[in-house]
């Protein structure tokens, strides 16, 4: 069996731990029988060690039963960056392996509900886990939405990323981020509600910039180029700008790569269309 998901941003600002969006790189996995345990890794995450501890074949080989798999796994999705790389590829693991829910396999090994809900069912998603039950609900997303994608090459860890944050948030903080997430859903639902303050956030980008100091300045580059919103991707250190016309998301795209060169980071930025297609299954 052979499965292909996208990869997905998460948060979009003030929508942390809970939205995420499919985006339109991908990751395929085939899983078959086979006499001994075999894994093959093409493209981005190539590098990484082709044993049983990676991560499609822990995820293939529990649904399986079995560690005498074949695996072969093709992404485009750059790894440790933001776009959901895990969530997607313990997704496509899970499907290629027969997994009769693979959602909750990936929410369970990854830890994050929206990225791998996103990469599920694609497009725009709301999704938390309920009981241990990952919930996901399609949200609307405009389709005259272009997205612009930053991406450094330079990893950071989720789980560092996260223990910089705060236990507790202040009353006010939290307010304030709850109306910057009803701006964004109105905003990705009708570009013509769009505003700048939909992508602002106390909860998570400030705390994180200390990890990545050059992030303010690269924000400020893709709104300056064009995004009407400008936010992290995930835990970053990818950056994502939303913009409401094509020709607007290709001078941030420039912007974007401009002020990259210009801190000194090596990388790339890219436009990407949403995926709404989601997981895609085939023999």
């Amino acid at each position: 069996m052979r499965a292909r998901v996208p990869a997905s941003t998460s948060n979009l600002g003030p929508g942390f731990d809970v939205l995420g969006l499919a985006l339109s790189l991908h990751v395929e996995v085939e899983v078959r029988p086979a006499r001994r345990f075999l894994l093959h890794s093409e493209g981005e995450g190539a590098e990484l060690p082709t044993d049983e501890g990676h991560l499609a074949a822990r995820v293939a080989c529990a649904v399986a039963g079995s560690g005498h798999l074949e695996i072969l796994v093709r992404s485009q999705i750059p790894v440790g960056r933001g776009l959901g790389s895990s969530a997607a590829l313990a997704l496509a693991a899970a499907a290629a392996a027969g997994a009769d829910d693979p959602l909750a396999v990936a929410a369970a090994y990854d830890g994050h509900a929206e990225n791998a809900a996103a990469s599920r069912f694609g497009g725009l998603v709301a999704a938390t886990l309920v009981e241990g039950v990952p919930l996901v609900r399609p949200l609307p997303l405009d389709a005259g939405l272009s997205f612009v994608v930053v991406v450094p090459d330079r990893q950071l860890e989720t789980k560092a990323a996260r223990a910089l944050l705060p236990e507790t948030v202040p009353f006010g903080d939290a307010t304030f981020n709850l109306g910057r997430l009803g701006l964004l859903l109105a905003g990705l639902a009708d570009r013509d509600a769009l505003v700048p303050e939909a992508g602002e956030d106390r909860l998570h980008q400030e705390a994180r910039s200390a990890l990545y100091p050059e992030a303010p300045e690269l924000l400020a580059a893709l709104r300056a180029g064009g995004a009407t919103v400008a936010t992290w991707s995930g835990a970053g250190p990818s950056l994502l700008g939303i913009c409401v016309e094509a020709h607007a998301a290709a001078a941030a795209r420039e912007a974007g790569e401009a002020a990259l060169q210009r801190c000194g980071l090596a990388g790339r930025a890219v436009v990407l269309a949403p995926d709404l297609a989601g997981l895609v299954l085939s023999d």
